[in-house]
């Protein structure tokens, strides 16, 4: 079996992030999201791993998964224009050939291995095996109308009245029939070629595909609030039960389950977990509270933050408190001089500014 991961979108829900970086390389608890989405598909024992990339993004997802290498190599297919997941498949036909394949979304997190539904596809010999997630709004999502077995009878795309509560998680299992049933269908009126439209072809045609609804967390991370809550979530879910301290702490209070990585240093300052610091950062008479991550390389000083990501290379200084935010690579958030109330601001496209 091989494995398809899609990064071929432009993470418009993301910007301004996403004009100078790919979605699928936003970091929780200090990993990109990609990683641990290819973490997952190794774990099922998938090597061959082909990744639908775009013209803007190609050459930094490359260059982000070189960290597997050489222990795994990828294949990147071009996707021109984000014209579907279905217009994905049909790109990638060349590499997936005859043979069955795992499709995973490259910003979709699970909060389970999906070894199981692996086993599960290849033992009962079938053409499709869609994850699902019971959610409480299901007019938000494409849902499935599974059968008494699990069989899919239909699916739905954001149902205007109720039909089923179990969501479309972006993770499938197909036979090579999904290919012959993506090149069959129209594009939608959105003007893309639908993952959902191939699948409901292959259910037309007799394809045994089925539908199985996780237990577990799933995040689609393309929002702030989704990245914060996914690594809110990652950290819960990795972090040991202490603290693990590879760097240099000095004169400070570590509390509850926190990873100071190799490099970082930690000088006159509270830091509370779930917490992450990452390598070489320096957070001096800070305080650092739960659910955080600082990349690579952030300075945190005379500053109190929380329930944020911060990514390499930031500067946090001098704020009194930083609470829900998501805060890019190099970029600087400081106190201005002087003791007016005025704020001075340089705010780029599609940005939001809260002021408290």
């Amino acid at each position: 079996m091989k494995a398809l991961v899609l990064c071929g979108g432009r993470g418009t829900r993301l910007r301004p992030l996403t004009y100078s970086m790919p979605k699928h390389l936003v970091p929780v608890a200090g990993r990109p999201v990609l990683h641990l989405v290819i973490e997952n598909i190794l774990a099922a024992g998938i090597e061959e791993i082909g990744v639908v990339v775009s013209p803007e993004n190609v050459y930094a997802i490359q260059d982000s998964l070189k960290e597997f290498e050489p222990r795994r190599r990828f294949t990147f297919i071009m996707q021109e224009e984000p014209k579907g997941l279905a217009h994905a498949v049909q790109v990638s036909s060349d590499f997936i050939g005859k043979e069955s394949f795992l499709l995973y979304l490259g910003d979709n997190l699970i909060g389970e291995r999906i070894s199981p539904y692996v086993e599960e596809f290849d033992r009962d010999g079938l053409d499709g095996l869609i994850l699902l997630k019971r959610v409480k709004d299901p007019s938000a999502f494409g849902v499935a109308v599974l059968g008494e077995g699990g069989e899919v009878l239909s699916l739905v795309e954001k149902p205007k009245e109720f039909v089923s509560d179990a969501a479309i998680v972006g993770v499938y299992l197909f036979s090579p029939a999904v290919v012959e049933a993506a090149f069959s269908i129209k594009p939608s009126f959105r003007g893309e070629l639908e993952i959902t439209d191939a699948i409901g072809e292959m259910v037309r045609k007799g394809k045994r595909v089925r539908g199985r609804v996780i237990s577990s967390w799933w995040v689609d991370t393309g929002k702030k609030d989704d990245i914060l809550g996914a690594n809110r979530i990652v950290l819960d879910e990795t972090l040991g039960e202490g603290e693990e301290i590879l760097g240099d702490v000095k004169e400070s209070k570590i509390i509850g389950r926190v990873r100071i990585e190799e490099g970082a240093y930690v000088l006159k300052s509270v830091v509370r977990g779930p917490a992450f610091i990452g390598r070489n950062a320096v957070v001096v008479n800070s305080f650092v509270g739960p659910y955080t991550s600082l990349g690579a390389r952030c300075v945190v000083k005379n500053s109190a933050l929380e329930y944020s990501v911060v990514m390499e290379e930031a500067q946090i200084l001098d704020i009194e408190r930083l609470d829900e935010s998501l805060i890019g690579r190099r970029s600087k958030v400081m106190r201005g001089d002087g003791v007016s109330k005025a704020y001075k601001l340089t705010v780029g496209d599609d940005s939001e500014v809260q002021v408290m």
